[in-house]
């Protein structure tokens, strides 16, 4: 058994950051003692590991919880899941080094912008949070996406980016408003089309993954406009209910 603070020294982990992580039920101590000292096991050890490296993958807590908690995670299947991811992470950060390297030498005329686009991890971390979020999901997104080519997936992201542009341009009327709510329905028309079968639930979660402050909240506000992602996020809770 480690005590929080031995916690702390041998993960880099905050003392702060665990009690939190133990008051949103993500990293539970294996026993607490008398005088309210937090023990950790090696199970313990072993789900802090795999928080982190969903952490270094930039998934939000809310996701990460929801990803361990899912009655069909599998650890082994999990840490190969985040191998592939940090390996594509990798990739994508030594792209932008030969990038910035080259512009350090030749300049900054015919720039090239390839090395930022991350549309590969960001589909690839999709995934993996449709298969542990909802098992359904998962299994009717591989039968839809079976197949396909890089260009027709790129093509069904630009299209579901293109609704998020119409979010972008009514921004500033009401969530509730007619144009509001009837983009929410095409939303999910949209992804039932092209993903899964979109319930209010599952839209519901995807609003709220709108506005986990990562890539796709930067995503969306980039397609839309700031503010964007929170007002797709305050209408879809409208419609949802």
């Amino acid at each position: 058994m480690k005590t929080v603070k031995q916690v702390s020294r041998l993960t880099g982990v905050s003392v702060r950051a665990l009690h939190h992580y133990d008051a949103i039920g993500l990293l539970k101590p294996a026993q607490v003692t008398e005088a309210g000292y937090r023990l950790y096991d090696d199970a313990a050890l072993k789900r802090l590991h795999a928080i982190l490296l969903f952490r270094e993958l930039q998934f939000p807590l809310r996701e990460i919880k929801k990803i361990l908690d899912a009655p069909n995670f599998d650890p082994m299947d999990a840490l190969e899941q985040q191998i592939q991811l940090l390996t594509l992470q990798k990739e994508h950060l030594e792209g932008l080094i030969r990038s910035a390297r080259q512009i350090q030498k030749t300049g900054v005329s015919n720039l090239d912008f390839s090395s930022f686009d991350n549309s590969q991890l960001e589909r690839y971390a999709a995934q993996a949070k449709a298969k542990w979020g909802a098992t359904e999901a998962y299994r009717e997104f591989e039968a839809k996406t079976a197949g396909q080519s890089q260009a027709q997936m790129h093509a069904a992201g630009d299209a579901l980016m293109d609704i998020f542009r119409e979010f972008g341009a009514i921004r500033r009327l009401s969530p509730a408003s007619p144009e509001a709510q009837g983009l929410v329905a095409k939303l999910q028309d949209f992804i039932t089309e092209h993903y899964y079968t979109c319930t209010k639930q599952i839209l519901q979660n995807l609003g709220w993954m709108y506005i986990a402050g990562d890539a796709m909240t930067e995503n969306i506000d980039k397609a839309g406009g700031e503010g964007t992602a929170a007002f797709a996020h305050e209408a879809i809770e409208i419609y949802c209910r």
